[in-house]
């Protein structure tokens, strides 16, 4: 096995612009891509492998070849069907949608059995003061928040925090947020393209018509009455040549950054496949049977039966798997950590 690369799946938008031709090099279809779906399986976006003996297949089709030596043991198998994630890097031009996603059994139930989307972003990077919408007032109840709709005042019961380059925020099911204008972010989420608009600014479609909303269905799964969230910290781990923190670690997927110094060695060991972005830098990626340079922007599938591997150089990663959230809690206090260290990681509450 080998690592596999993808050919970007762009997705045109009315809030999308040229960033990822000015932050990666990208050449565009379009002055308005609002997402560029790195590694994906599903109905609206599939990802055509563009190296080695699998090029020109997709990503389910290698995954059907090869089970386990792209997957892993630890996948369920209904994966075999369904890759369990859908990673993106979104140019928000203009302000997105107030949104929210629904969990895994509504939409099983509603969405001709859909996952759910939980998520969560790495801000790339963001004009100064850029902002976004991350929760609803803890105070403000299902009946408050829907009157709030329809009198034309929901930004008022909306909670915006200011976010800059780095920052780290978690967005389970049931949260209402927006990504507002001038920022770049990497999304890691659920394999789903489900979403319920509850707010549209106001603007209106290509075709001159406001676009759709899906109140009722928004309101049956937000989670009215949760605290407002703080940005996620993560739990620091120095080793010899980078750091690592993991970020978010719940029953979807495991994500943590890799600051690397000078190298990085790894393994893959059949259990899972990894998925690493490059954020800033170049590296050099080694394994057995080759290398390749890792540049920022890029995203690289690394399979369960890959085996040991090196990167090399001074870079910025993000590295997303699948893993038992307890598993990895019990490993680090078995290493030492507290309670409170841990806790530091999104998603093991």
């Amino acid at each position: 096995m080998y690592p596999l690369k993808f050919k970007p799946i762009y997705k045109e938008k009315i809030w999308g612009g040229v960033a990822l031709s000015n932050n990666f090099g990208r050449d565009l279809p379009s002055d308005s891509i609002g997402e560029s779906w790195e590694i994906a399986a599903h109905q609206n976006g599939t990802s055509i492998i563009t190296n080695g003996r699998f090029a020109g297949q997709t990503l389910m089709e290698a995954i059907k070849e090869e089970g386990d030596r792209v997957l892993g043991s630890y996948a369920k198998e209904e994966y075999y069907d369904k890759f369990p994630l859908l990673v993106k890097i979104l140019d928000a031009n203009a302000k997105l949608s107030v949104q929210v996603h629904p969990d895994d059994e509504y939409a099983n139930k509603y969405e001709n059995g859909e996952l759910g989307k939980t998520e969560m972003w790495y801000i790339i990077d963001a004009k100064e003061d850029a902002k976004l919408i991350y929760g609803v007032k803890p105070e403000i109840e299902k009946e408050e928040f829907a009157a709030a709709i329809k009198e034309g005042r929901l930004e008022d019961n909306l909670i915006e925090i200011t976010v800059k380059a780095g920052d780290v925020l978690y967005i389970p099911t049931g949260t209402v947020h927006a990504i507002e204008e001038g920022i770049v972010l990497a999304e890691i989420q659920q394999n789903s393209d489900t979403t319920y608009r509850v707010y549209d600014w106001n603007r209106l479609g290509k075709d001159g018509k406001p676009r759709d909303l899906h109140i009722e269905s928004a309101l049956d799964v937000i989670n009215f009455g949760r605290s407002p969230r703080e940005k996620v910290t993560g739990l620091e781990i120095r080793e010899d040549g980078y750091i690592r923190r993991i970020l978010v670690s719940c029953p979807y997927f495991t994500t943590e950054t890799i600051d690397i110094i000078n190298n990085y060695r790894d393994k893959t060991d059949g259990s899972r496949f990894y998925i690493i972005m490059g954020l800033a830098g170049e590296a050099k990626l080694l394994y057995d049977g080759g290398e390749f340079d890792l540049k920022a922007g890029e995203t690289v599938l690394l399979p369960a039966e890959l085996g040991e591997y090196k990167i090399k150089g001074e870079c910025k990663l993000i590295k997303s798997y699948i893993r038992n959230p307890e598993e990895l809690k019990a490993e680090l206090i078995e290493q030492g950590y507290s309670e409170k260290d841990i806790n530091m990681i999104e998603g093991l509450q």
